[in-house]
């Protein structure tokens, strides 16, 4: 189909935000996570800063990498 966009588009995580991700937010929860687990929030450029703080308050972000 003609500009569709294909199934494979990554979506930024912020709940009703159908935006294309572009920045990969890994994180774990220590009390229910071994510490090698990591788990990865995405988001577009507009919710990036609002999900890492998120995140950063409750001590579960790790890092922000861009999205590969």
């Amino acid at each position: 189909m003609s500009g569709d966009r294909g199934t494979d588009a990554v979506l930024c995580s912020a709940k009703g935000c159908r935006a294309p991700a572009r920045w990969a937010l890994v994180w774990n929860n220590p009390k229910l996570h071994t510490p090698d687990r990591e788990k990865v929030w995405t988001a577009c450029d507009e919710h990036r800063e609002q999900l890492a703080h998120h995140l950063a308050v409750r001590s579960f972000l790790r890092r922000v990498d861009p999205l590969a």
